[in-house]
C-alpha cells in the first residue's frame, strides 16, 4: 500500500477510456484534479493525457455494476489520496431495440450500468464525502431521461431512473454539503454515436435537422458543464439539476420545415 500522495481536490470519473469519460477527466486534469480513471477496460490514453497535465492520476478497472468494485474504488481512492471531490458517473451502455423485442436480459444490463452502478458508486464514494462535509456528484444523464425516444426503453428508462436517482440524493444530501446534480447531453459525436449509427438507426442529417444549432455536441461541451458543476465556486448552490446540454434539442416543439427555414 503506497503512502497517501499530498493532492489538491480529487475527482474519480467512469467511463473514463474513450468519449465523454475521457474529455471530462482531461477538462478536470487540465484544472488541477488529481484524477482517478475507472473503466471496464484499461484507459491507458486517458491516463497518459492527464498526465500530461501534471496531474496525478491512477486507473482501476472493474465493472461499475459491481458493489465489490464499488468498495475496492472507494478504499484504493481514499488510501491514495485520502479525500474524494468530485465524483462524475459517465459510464453507460447503449441499447438500440424495439421494446417488444428487447430481452430481459438487455434490459437488466442497461440498468445496471447505467443506474445501479451510479447508485453504488455515488453509496460508497458519496460516504467519504459526507463524512467530510462537502463533495459533487454529477451524472451523466442524457436528453433521453427527459423524453421519450422510440427504440430506447431500456436506455430511456435508466436515464430516467438517474434523474430521479439525483434529484433524491440531492434532497438527502445537499444539506450536509454534499451536491448532486446531472448533465443530460443531446447525441454526441463518440464510439458509441459510431456504433449507434452503425447499426442503421439514425443518420447525422437525422440528428443535426433537430438540433437548433444545427450540430452535434462534441466531448468538450459535456466536459465544460461537469467542469462547472464539479466547482463549488462557480456552482455552490446548484443542486438537483438536470442540466440540458442540447444544443436547445428540449426547448423546440418546431416542426423540421419550421426549424430549417431561416437556416
Amino acid at each position: 500500500m503506497s503512502a497517501q500522495r499530498a493532492v489538491g481536490a480529487v475527482a474519480v470519473v467512469t467511463g473514463s477510456a474513450q468519449g465523454i469519460g475521457r474529455r471530462v477527466a482531461e477538462a478536470l486534469a487540465e484544472r488541477g484534479y488529481a484524477t482517478v480513471l475507472a473503466d471496464l477496460r484499461e484507459p491507458a490514453e486517458t491516463l497518459a493525457a492527464v498526465r500530461e497535465h501534471g496531474a496525478a492520476a491512477f486507473a482501476l478497472t472493474g465493472d461499475v455494476a459491481s458493489e465489490q468494485y464499488a468498495a475496492e474504488l472507494t478504499k484504493r481512492v481514499l488510501a491514495e489520496y485520502g479525500r474524494v471531490d468530485v465524483l462524475v458517473n459517465n459510464a453507460g451502455i447503449s441499447l438500440l431495440c424495439p421494446a417488444e423485442e428487447t430481452t430481459a436480459e438487455q434490459w437488466r444490463r442497461v440498468l445496471e450500468v447505467n443506474l445501479t452502478g451510479p447508485f453504488l458508486l455515488s453509496r460508497a464514494l458519496g460516504a467519504a464525502m459526507l463524512a467530510a462535509g462537502s463533495g459533487s456528484i454529477v451524472n451523466i444523464a442524457s436528453i433521453a431521461g427527459l423524453h421519450g425516444i422510440a427504440d430506447r426503453a431500456a436506455y430511456n428508462a435508466s436515464k430516467h431512473g438517474l434523474i430521479g436517482l439525483t434529484r433524491t440524493l440531492a434532497a438527502e444530501w445537499g444539506g450536509r454539503g454534499v451536491r448532486v446534480n446531472a448533465v443530460c447531453p443531446g447525441w454526441v459525436k463518440t464510439e458509441m454515436d459510431e456504433a449507434d449509427q452503425a447499426s442503421g438507426g439514425y443518420t447525422d442529417a437525422d440528428i443535426t435537422s433537430r438540433v437548433p444549432m444545427g450540430r452535434f455536441a462534441a466531448p468538450g461541451d459535456i466536459a465544460a458543464a461537469v467542469a462547472f458543476l464539479a466547482d463549488p465556486a462557480m456552482s455552490g448552490f446548484v443542486n438537483g439539476v438536470a442540466l440540458p446540454v442540447d444544443g436547445g434539442w428540449t426547448a423546440d416543439a418546431s416542426w423540421n420545415s419550421l426549424r430549417l427555414r431561416k437556416r
